[in-house]
């Protein structure tokens, strides 16, 4: 296993509460497995509106790895590259 890429996860504004307002983190991490990981042990408010009880992730939140959901690639073992922007999307539905 090599080095961690570094990727940028961008907050959608929604979720910037749990993350005192950053509008973007800087994480290390190989996979979108790994992005969890880190926001579990270090942006927690963030994780707990991303992640359920049993750490997947919320039914409501569509993921993206640039521009690609990641439930068209492999989930959240989907890998990341240095220069990656990870983006926690909150679904809109409306009538």
């Amino acid at each position: 296993m090599g080095p961690r890429p570094t990727i940028t996860l961008h907050v959608a504004g929604p979720l910037r509460a749990y993350c005192a307002g950053a509008a973007q983190l800087s994480l290390s991490a190989q996979t979108i497995r790994e992005v969890l990981v880190e926001l579990e042990g270090n942006q927690h408010a963030f994780y707990r509106n991303v992640c359920d009880e049993t750490g997947k992730v919320r039914q409501h939140l569509n993921v993206f790895v640039n521009s690609d959901n990641v439930r068209d690639l492999d989930g959240v073992d989907t890998a990341l590259r240095a220069g990656d922007v990870v983006t926690f999307l909150p679904a809109v539905s409306g009538g």
